[in-house]
């Protein structure tokens, strides 16, 4: 089957599923309607082999013939994003301050197309395709982990995974792969500044926790552009400070919230410590404390040369070469990652672009959208790599 007639058959399945997962999101660790939704689907779909080992997000099983030779995973993340969505589409969000700006619902519905084809083909391979929606992809503790510690890639044993992603950046019609480090880690940091509070005509009597920040910000940004190797890409940014001081008033303490993004594991160790005493050196210097706290995060994304060589394959014999291509390395994290650091695995990326019908939006923008023709190209997409990995 091609991508035409694969459109021809499944669209108005895609349109349906898609609308109305868009209509209706949910945030991570709440996708309790979500879930029911898609098990719903899967049922009307003939599936009944479903497992649901965390209180959203479930598990799903197609066997095909000889089920027991080889086990491969397909997944899917289902949450969306706390944020208001401004299109005035049809199917806009019902939820007020909660859009899928990020694609889940896009992902979930090429799953479910995947589901539908496999199932309806399940006779023409061997081994079990283990469908995996999970939730909770944006939101700490990440859905992957959970999944993973509840026993998601056992019973039966799963022997490599892959993932897709939209990506408005590509037009409509083409996929995006990349061998090796993809996508980096990231880490929360939060450092809390103490100081000594007072009126701000008189700094002498005080120790200004702004001050203190402020030096601590300029400092730390030089971990990046001098002590970093230029080779590694390196991120550490500080989106929130708050103060909660006046115009005359120094207050008693400076929160800062930061990321640090990276493709080392060893230098992102050594970023943490690095952090930790230049604060609190600072902040010591200026007779204030500092408390930091640098949570572990999401470990970087890391693609196995040889299942994106094969799912690449696939993909050039759907679309033609011509219309398959490489990434590069991005800095964003994705939790898909927890995956890859346990089985072989690879993330891939679906173009979702249109500029001739001004679909340009980047994800986790109010406006995100996508042209909805690459709904067809990801279901058919991961079924069809789904096939050839229990093959090789």
């Amino acid at each position: 089957m091609n991508i035409e007639q694969f459109q021809n058959q499944y669209y108005e399945s895609l349109l349906t599923w898609r609308r109305h997962m868009h209509k209706f999101p949910e945030l991570s660790w709440e996708e309790y309607e979500t879930t029911a939704y898609i098990e719903q689907e899967l049922r009307k779909i003939g599936i009944t082999a479903i497992q649901k080992p965390l209180k959203t997000g479930l598990i799903a099983l197609i066997e095909g013939k000889n089920s027991t030779k080889k086990c491969i995973a397909l997944r899917a993340d289902i949450d969306a994003l706390p944020i208001q969505e401004a299109n005035t589409c049809e199917y806009k969000s019902t939820k007020e301050g909660i859009m899928h700006a990020c694609g889940h619902d896009v992902h979930s519905t090429c799953l479910l197309g995947a589901a539908k084809y496999l199932w309806e083909h399940r006779a023409d391979f061997e081994g079990t395709i283990k469908l995996i929606f999970q939730p909770s992809e944006e939101k700490q503790p990440s859905g992957a982990e959970a999944l993973i510690e509840a026993g998601a890639l056992d019973n039966p044993i799963v022997s490599s995974i892959i993932g897709l992603h939209v990506t408005p950046e590509l037009e409509t019609g083409k996929l995006g792969f990349r061998k090796g480090k993809f996508m980096a880690s990231a880490d929360e940091i939060y450092i809390t500044v103490h100081g000594k509070g007072g009126h701000a005509a008189s700094p002498h009597l005080c120790i200004d926790p702004i001050i203190i920040s402020a030096n601590i910000l300029v400092a730390l940004q030089q971990l990046v552009s001098r002590y970093s190797n230029p080779t590694t890409p390196t991120v550490l940014s500080f989106g929130d400070i708050h103060g909660k001081g006046a115009t005359n008033i120094i207050p008693e303490k400076v929160t800062l919230k930061g990321t640090l993004r990276t493709f080392d594991e060893a230098w992102r160790e050594v970023l943490h410590s690095k952090i930790n005493s230049i604060s609190q050196n600072i902040a010591e210097s200026f007779g204030g404390s500092c408390e930091v706290d640098i949570p572990k995060g999401l470990s970087y994304v890391n693609n196995d040369d040889n299942i994106t060589e094969i799912i690449q394959n696939t993909a050039s014999k759907i679309l033609g070469k011509e219309n398959v291509v490489e990434m590069p390395i991005r800095m964003g994290a994705e939790d898909f990652s927890a995956y890859g650091h346990m089985v072989p695995s690879s993330f891939f990326r679906l173009g979702t672009g249109n500029t001739s019908k001004n679909i340009t939006a980047t994800v986790h923008n109010p406006k995100f959208d996508i042209d909805e023709a690459a709904l067809a190209i990801g279901a058919l997409s991961m079924a069809k790599m789904g096939i050839k990995l229990l093959e090789e």
